[in-house]
């Protein structure tokens, strides 16, 4: 049987915030071998998962021009603010992170 394929992901200058505190300023977030990686700006890990145990999706609140996710990793959920580091467009790094969640999480576990 072949192995899954799963949908890489990097994103670097991510704002992570728990609950109403800021855990980093210029995060990264990472999926790679079905994992969620939730980083330091030093590489530190803050959380990490299987993909298909994390819940993903775009909070109600905050505008449309806001690229923001909500991120449930082991039963903490964490705010991540993509692209604020200016880098890339907001919404094609929401967009891209949402859909390499939701392709692991359809390749199911490994």
């Amino acid at each position: 049987m072949a192995e899954p394929e799963f949908r890489e992901f990097s994103a670097k200058g991510v704002r992570i915030d728990r609950s109403l505190r800021s855990l980093t300023r210029a995060g990264q977030v990472k999926i790679r071998d079905g994992r969620l990686e939730l980083l330091t700006s030093y590489g530190a890990e803050i959380d990490s998962a299987p993909v298909d145990s994390v819940e993903a999706r775009r909070p109600w609140f905050g505008g449309r021009d806001r690229a923001r996710a909500t991120a449930t990793v082991n039963g903490t959920r964490y705010v991540l603010a993509l692209g604020e580091d200016g880098s890339t467009d907001p919404q094609e790094e929401l967009r891209r992170f949402l859909d390499a969640v939701r392709a692991a999480r359809e390749a199911g576990p490994h």
